[in-house]
Parts: C-alpha cells; sequence; structure tokens
C-alpha cells in the first residue's frame, strides 16, 4: 500500500513555505509519493498570495484518505496559529506552533498514515532554547529513541555522520565514547541495508590534526582505534582513522559511501561544499524516516522569493526509492 509524506512547515518566518511551494512546481517533473503539508492554512494561503505561485491549498482533515490527496492542489492538515504580518521576526511566539506541527505528523506516523516526514527549517536558538542540541534529538526524545538517534547527511554520492553533533568543541572529546561510534555506525549500516539494499565502504576520521596527538593516550588510541576494532568484528567495511583534511579530495570520493567524523563540523563542512543544497538530513534510529533539508531557517532571504529548494526536492525524491 503506498503511503504519502507529511511535510512539516517548520519556522513559520523562515523560506520553509517558499521552498515548498517551488517544490511542489518542481514535483510534477518527477516521480513522486503523495504528500501532504502540516502546517497554518491561512498563513499558508497568504504566503501562497504573496509569491504569486500558481498554486492552490486545499484544507484537509487529520484522518484524510488517500482519494484527499489526488489533485495538483496542495493538501494542508491545518494547525491553530495566529500571525498579523505576513513574516515576523523569528521568535519564541512560534514554538507552540511548531511543536505541535511535530507533533501531528508524529501521530499520523503512530496511525500508520505516512511513510515518514519532511520538515522544513526551524531556528535551533529560538525553538529548542538550549533543551536539545538539534532537532534530530528533539524528535528523538519526542518518541523515546534518544540513545539511539543519528544523523546522517546523505547524497547518493557520498554520506557523512558526525558523531558529536551540535555541541561546542571545547566538549567534543569529553562527548566521545566507544559505544557511541559503534552504535551509530550499526545504524547507519542497518540503514543502508534495509531502505537501499546495499552493502557500504565506511571510512572513519580521527579526531586530532593528521590523526596525531603529543599526549599519551590519544583520543584515536583510547576510543576511536578500539570502536573500530569491534566494529570490524561485526564484518562492517570500515577503514580508519582517516586525516580528514584530505579524506574529502576528489580521488577518494569513490572509495567509500560514507565517512564518519568525530564532529559536526569536520563532515558538514566539506560534504555542503562538494554537494551544495543536494545533500539531505536523514534522522537514524528512529521507528520510520525524518528527513530535513541540510540548511537553516535563511532569514536574511526570507520573502525574496530566492530561496533554492533543491534540497527538499531531494528530501521529497528519497521517499521514492524506500517505498
Amino acid at each position: 500500500m503506498i503511503k504519502p509524506i507529511a511535510i512539516i512547515l517548520g519556522e513559520p518566518n523562515s523560506i520553509s513555505s517558499e521552498i515548498i511551494f517551488k517544490s511542489w512546481i518542481k514535483k510534477k517533473k518527477f516521480r513522486h509519493l503523495p504528500c501532504l503539508v502540516i502546517g497554518n492554512y491561512n498563513l499558508l494561503y497568504r504566503h501562497l498570495k504573496y509569491f504569486k505561485f500558481n498554486l492552490n491549498l486545499k484544507l484537509i482533515e487529520k484522518n484524510f484518505k488517500l482519494d484527499d490527496l489526488k489533485g495538483t492542489a496542495i493538501p494542508v492538515i491545518d494547525i491553530k496559529y495566529d500571525q498579523k504580518k505576513i513574516f515576523e521576526k523569528i521568535s519564541e511566539k512560534s514554538n507552540k506552533f511548531i511543536s505541535d506541527c511535530f507533533s501531528q505528523g508524529l501521530n499520523l506516523i503512530k496511525q500508520n498514515k505516512i511513510l515518514g516526514i519532511v520538515n522544513g527549517p526551524v531556528s535551533k536558538e529560538t525553538f529548542l532554547n538550549k533543551r536539545f542540541n538539534g532537532i534530530t534529538e528533539f524528535i528523538a526524545y519526542k518518541i523515546g529513541c534518544y540513545d539511539k538517534a543519528t544523523m546522517l547527511i546523505y547524497s547518493n554520492k557520498l554520506a557523512v555522520t558526525p558523531i558529536v553533533t551540535h555541541v561546542a568543541v571545547k566538549k567534543i572529546s569529553q562527548k566521545l565514547n566507544v559505544k557511541k561510534i559503534v552504535n551509530q555506525i550499526k545504524e547507519i549500516v542497518f540503514f543502508y541495508n534495509k531502505y537501499l539494499k546495499k552493502k557500504i565502504k565506511i571510512a572513519i576520521t580521527g579526531l586530532n590534526p593528521h590523526c596525531f596527538s603529543h599526549e599519551r593516550f590519544s583520543e584515536e588510541e583510547k576510543i576511536i582505534k578500539p570502536a573500530i576494532k569491534k566494529i570490524k568484528k561485526l564484518k562492517i567495511n570500515i577503514t580508519g582513522p582517516l586525516s580528514a583534511d584530505t579524506l574529502f579530495l576528489s580521488k577518494n570520493e569513490k572509495k567509500f559511501d560514507v565517512v564518519v567524523g568525530m564532529y559536526h563540523d569536520q563532515v558538514l563542512t566539506p560534504i555542503k561544499t562538494i554537494m551544495s543544497f543536494k545533500a539531505i538530513n536523514i534522522t537514524l534510529g528512529l521507528p520510520f524516516i525524518r528527513i530535513s533539508p541540510d540548511h537553516g531557517v535563511a532569514a536574511d532571504i526570507v520573502g525574496k522569493k530566492v530561496a533554492d529548494p533543491s534540497s527538499l526536492i531531494e528530501s521529497i525524491k528519497f521517499f521514492n526509492n524506500i517505498q
């Protein structure tokens, strides 16, 4: 049975509505699953008129049927939210609305009505307010999978995973341990086996420059190498630790499917440089697939009709490969 995808609006004062509209126009050009949007109908309608896109919206109920998603209009499950201006400064005012949108999406997952969710960009500073390191951790907490959540920045050319995500650099080494590395790599392998039917080759970086430290017991020696040893016992194809400064050279791109790094910018900076907006952020370790575009709210270009929808389009396309 075909299941639809739910697109969660996310921050209403971001580029989210614009990239949803642009993606809907592009959807006509590629095979896609049925989609619906979870957001505020009135605000989306006002945004649609503001941008002057040749699209229509239609209101659907929370207990919708597949037939309700047919046609060219964008099906919207309405979530209560009141905003006077078309766009306002991003603030905590929208926090409850964003949380309610996520809750509705997760309810649809529990009811087995949708295949997965794609969420629009959310401001970590205002929405998470230091309660969680990222949206990955927020969703994992909401469904009780906090210890298993793994961030995978995916493209069909190369994917990357940071062992430590949104943590201050000075705290990275404190957050690393053998169990965490092993468990996250197991989640990656499980994901590729289950959804993409692929046996992967993994590269893993060190933490220190050139995988070397003058300290007697470096993180490479006491954490990363022991983790690699355990992973190899599981018959997983892994190479490392490798120096991150040369790992992303073009000659190495085809050698590996996934690069596992120790911290956020170590692997996200190069993958975004290589893939631009073609990469997507997939949360592994959940009982469903959650994807978000690999970019933020882009407050500086909100309302200017210049936002690039490529990452959201790739997010929608990905679900076609796993249905």
